[in-house]
């Protein structure tokens, strides 16, 4: 068994794979403290801010009429070496349902989808419950975007996890995302001599 397959791997490294691998490798191989950008100090106060605030409403964004909500989350698998922090668990009388908090007015990405996937997978290894939905709660319009946990959805997570693994046991450095706008106000971008 490698080194790096004993790692255990975040959430967040799966939504950064998707939306580009370097960060994850960079995050892993590179010897330096990761710098905390304004865009990363605000998204967490607002995260803090919308917690409070989903804490007196109804669960009317996601078209429940009951439900016991628990907030920040702290989830972990041995069988995926993968842990996670989630900012809302919602559980019924039929499911259990994750929650991840978005201040975006852009919509919810599929790097947001993927990293709401290996929540659910998560969730269901700590209530032992299938979950087959979940929502993107998105502040600007104060509204739980439903997102269907599909069989595809689980088994792109799950490369994903062994891609990552793979690279960080190579140490091989992966090609950088294709959409450079994403590289604009990357905390990494000084490292990534080859994309303009």
């Amino acid at each position: 068994m490698s080194s790096t397959s004993l790692i255990t791997l975040t959430v967040s490294d799966v939504k950064q794979y998707s939306y580009c691998p370097r960060v994850v490798y960079f995050t892993y191989c590179l010897p330096l403290r990761r710098p905390t950008t304004y865009k990363m100090a605000e998204g967490k106060l607002e995260h803090e801010h919308i917690a409070e605030l989903e804490q007196r409403r109804s669960l009317k964004a996601y078209g429940l009429a009951e439900g016991e909500r628990q907030f920040n989350v702290n989830l972990y698998s041995k069988r995926l070496e993968l842990s996670g922090k989630l900012d809302m668990v919602i559980e019924t009388a039929g499911e259990v349902i994750p929650v991840d908090f978005k201040n975006t007015g852009g919509g919810v990405g599929l790097n947001h989808k993927y990293q709401l996937t290996a929540y659910a997978l998560l969730v269901e290894d700590q209530w032992q419950k299938p979950v087959r939905r979940g929502f993107i709660y998105l502040a600007p319009q104060k509204k739980g975007q439903e997102v269907t946990i599909t069989p595809n959805m689980r088994l792109f997570v799950k490369a994903a996890l062994a891609k990552i693994r793979d690279m960080l046991e190579r140490e091989s450095m992966p090609p950088p995302t294709r959409r450079w706008a994403r590289c604009v106000d990357c905390e990494f971008r000084n490292f990534c001599n080859d994309v303009v």
